[in-house]
């Protein structure tokens, strides 16, 4: 007798196609979900693992939960405070959180909104986003009037199940996913290969006795029965789950009608079967169930290709730590996981390590690169008591941080959320098709009725017949996926090019841009210096020996000023001389030794050069006065010069509006080729600048920094923020650009014609399918494995179409 498998956390039976393991405590366990699975590591983790010793199994099954409106045991836990702070973030007004859950079980726009229409119904949700693409929900809430374990079961009670979404179990969950699609796949098309061999003869008429023509019928429906069983099965229970929740929500999903026209093509077949009369139908269920899996297996693979941005976000944290016992009294160090770590704990990160969580900073000085939160390459001086962050890179000396927060509450979760709202916010057009789609198979199933009916009146023999070909062609798949998949698509395409995209009207709005508003420091240029020019050279010094000695006190500083200067020395080939006295690093002024001195003008007293267009510059100074004078200038960012070709060449009017020198904007302006430009702007200078270009009718794309541009991106109808960090949300940018060049803003535009053009088609040839073979099935001009094929194939092309944009 085969024992049965339950799960660890919540007992439930597990099938073999849903059992999920893990190591806890160097003991292996099963899980029904990845939820069950977090929930027990963040138990254990806690040391809290006595819970599953004393706890009390209940003896309800989930049907009587739901019945009694009661939440079920394996759900309380996300209620406790350590698992609430990993899995929700505060959002909105004061005391509101957020979560992002993994939404499973969805299978169409209706689905979509049906869960959107229950959870707005809950006393305390704010805000509810469902994506049907990446099956994610964020959902906004007042804990004080409902609770996240009450979100999951309210999803469970609609026939959908959901969990806290983790990136680190998503890859598992998306590779089981698609090898169990694939399975069925698999056995349809086995199935549908051998059924249409035993039924070719009676289509070719071929002189076969009446028993082996019933031998034939009885082995085909022998090998349509685990397809209908095995392959199909997803779809008959997401079909029943609409069906159940129809009281509450009113709505239908898509696999209602297919579910309703395989299980009448198969009783039809099997009762003609029986009293050898009539078609068998067995050949056309095969068929029609291979096709629309191996439309959902490329629709799958679509949607996880699209999904990842936060995912791969995710992976710059580290999944372990160093953290410190009994600090500060022991710096003794042990390593565990980061989910492991609580708020007020020490960890130790050594030089060239990713910080693992938020906290401040508490003994060692160091220097952070922080170049993912905030799009600045310069390193940043951290002293004791400044904050640190999870995702930056330790540079100089090892350091020990006491935490502020993990998880979902650190400023690289407040990003990878971004990336989460860029596919969750929808188009209004996105909107419109689920609303539409919500309510149409209704509408659908109510006409293949009435159709049957009318031939149930002139024609009996033909109703049964046209039912089931109304049904199957009817299904609103390709208008379902039209847009949301080309939207998902394209935005993953720009994604992986290195636009992070935050709102999703920024496709859209790209392509009715008339004007381009540019900020000039990060933006026009790398915000980077690069040595021009040495001037000033006192007599006795050539140019090589004022940038050898300057070298030698730079060696082995990290802030960009030293940079530039030891590459030039290293590109010229000098030799460094030897300092007598060590280098002393004078925090914001300068570098000292012995009698030489590197820095700024202000902190030697020397008189500051004004060359035009320069980013900066640096004196190098002895006992008897200055030796030279470093003059350091910006390049352009890469990738500009072909960027503004391809603005241009759409006729968008480029502006360059910047704080600096006018004179400086001016150089740059000629020097990059910008016709309009201003300088000495203040940031209510560049807001007014844009507010006057709209109200000539003008439809303004701006790019700046995302910080000090903060008015500028926030006013202009789409906002671009060169750099990726929290500060970027802020700032109102509706897409992050994370690349250094600027030339996935060139493709971007390219990609936002395609991606409306595609649209356009999906929409095009969903409209054209429905508009021919609805009326084409009712009149029973199709058979019902036609129509199988060409409402599989409909929903192949749009989702095939729409994978187009992934290479663009």
């Amino acid at each position: 007798m085969t024992k049965t498998i339950t799960c660890y956390h919540c007992s439930s039976p597990i099938s073999p196609s849903e059992l999920i393991e893990s190591d806890l405590a160097g003991v292996r366990h099963a899980f029904c979900c990845p939820g069950c699975m977090a929930i027990a590591q963040t138990i254990h983790g806690e040391g809290l693992e006595v819970f599953y010793t004393r706890r009390v199994q209940s003896s309800d099954k989930p049907a009587a939960y739901l019945a009694l409106n009661k939440i079920p045991e394996k759900l309380k836990p996300y209620d406790d405070p350590s698992l609430l702070g990993r899995f929700t973030r505060p959002s909105g007004d004061i005391g509101d959180l957020e979560t992002t859950l993994r939404l499973e079980k969805i299978r169409c726009a209706a689905c979509v909104w049906l869960c959107e229409q229950h959870l707005r119904r809950i006393d305390g949700v704010k805000d509810v986003q469902i994506n049907y693409v990446t099956q994610k929900v964020i959902v906004r809430f007042s804990p004080s009037k409902t609770s996240l374990a009450r979100l999951l079961f309210e999803i469970e009670r609609v026939g959908y199940e959901a969990w806290p979404f983790e990136p680190s179990l998503v890859l598992d969950r998306a590779k089981k996913e698609r090898r169990q699609l694939l399975t069925r796949l698999g056995v349809a098309m086995l199935g549908m290969m051998q059924v249409m061999m035993y039924a070719w003869p009676t289509y070719v008429g071929a002189d076969i006795t009446p028993e082996f023509d019933l031998l034939l019928g009885w082995t085909s429906w022998a090998l349509t029965v685990p397809v209908m069983v095995y392959s199909a099965g997803p779809i008959f229970q997401a079909a029943w789950r609409s069906v159940q929740s129809f009281r509450q929500t009113h709505m239908l999903g898509m696999d209602v009608p297919i579910a309703i026209a395989l299980a009448l093509a198969f009783t039809a077949g099997t009762i003609n079967l029986i009293t050898g009369s009539g078609q068998s139908y067995f050949d056309s269920i095969t068929m029609f169930v291979a096709f629309i899996l191996a439309a959902r297996y490329v629709e799958l693979l679509a949607r996880q290709d699209a999904q990842g941005g936060a995912e791969a976000l995710a992976k710059q944290l580290p999944a372990t730590c160093e953290r410190a016992i009994n600090f500060p009294a022991s710096q003794e160090i042990e390593v565990v996981p980061v989910v492991n770590c609580k708020s007020g704990e020490v960890l130790r990160v050594s030089p060239g390590e990713v910080v693992p969580a938020d906290g401040v900073l508490i003994e060692n000085p160091s220097a952070l690169d922080e170049s993912l939160l905030t799009g600045e390459s310069k390193p940043v001086e951290k002293k004791i008591g400044d904050p640190v962050y999870a995702g930056t890179h330790n540079i100089l000396n090892p350091l020990f941080m006491r935490i502020d927060a993990v998880g979902q509450s650190t400023r690289i979760a407040g990003i990878a959320s971004l990336l989460d709202q860029a596919l969750l916010a929808k188009p209004v057009m996105v909107s419109l098709a689920e609303k539409w789609a919500a309510y149409f198979v209704a509408f659908l199933l109510l006409s293949a009725f009435i159709s049957s009916a009318i031939w149930l009146y002139f024609d009996p023999s033909q109703a049964w017949t046209v039912l089931v070909s109304v049904l199957v062609a009817s299904c609103p798949c390709a208008l379902s996926l039209a847009v949301p998949t080309a939207m998902a698509a394209a935005q993953g395409a720009v994604t992986k090019l290195g636009l992070l995209i935050v709102r999703a009207h920024v496709l859209e709005g790209l392509v009715k841009a008339t004007d381009l508003v540019l900020d000039k420091t990060g933006t026009v240029t790398m915000g980077q210096p690069e040595l021009q020019e040495i001037i000033h050279l006192r007599a006795g010094y050539c140019r090589e020996d004022a940038l050898a000695l300057a070298a030698a006190l730079e060696s082995g500083q990290r802030h960009p000023l030293a940079l530039s200067v030891l590459l030039a020395a290293h590109l010229e080939g000098l030799v460094l001389p030897s300092l007598n006295d060590p280098v002393i690093n004078q925090l914001g002024k300068g570098l000292s030794s012995g009698p030489y001195r590197l820095g700024s003008a202000a902190w030697l007293g020397v008189e500051q050069n004004g060359s035009v267009g320069q980013y900066g510059q640096v004196h190098l100074v002895d006992e008897q006065g200055l030796i030279a004078s470093f003059i350091f200038l910006d390049t352009p960012r890469p990738g500009l010069a072909q960027f503004l070709k391809t603005v241009k060449s759409r006729n968008i009017h480029v502006h360059l509006v910047s704080g600096d020198d006018p004179a400086t904007v001016a150089w740059w302006a000629h020097h990059v080729g910008i016709e309009n430009y201003q300088g000495a702007c203040t940031p209510e200078d560049k807001y007014d600048y844009i507010e006057r270009l709209q109200k000539d009718h003008h439809f303004v794309w701006a790019v700046g920094d995302g910080v000090n541009d903060a008015p500028l991106l926030a006013r202009a109808d789409i906002s671009i923020a060169v750099g990726a960090g929290a500060p970027l949300a802020a700032a109102g940018a509706d897409a992050i650009l994370t690349a250094v060049s600027l030339e996935p803003l060139a493709k971007t535009l390219r990609l936002a014609d395609k991606t409306q053009a595609i649209i356009k088609q999906n929409l095009l040839w969903a409209l054209i399918y429905n508009l021919l073979a609805i009326p084409a099935a009712m009149m029973g001009l199709v058979n019902p494995w036609v129509a199988g094929i060409g409402m599989s194939l409909s929903s192949l092309a749009v989702t095939l179409n729409a994978w187009r944009l992934r290479k663009a």
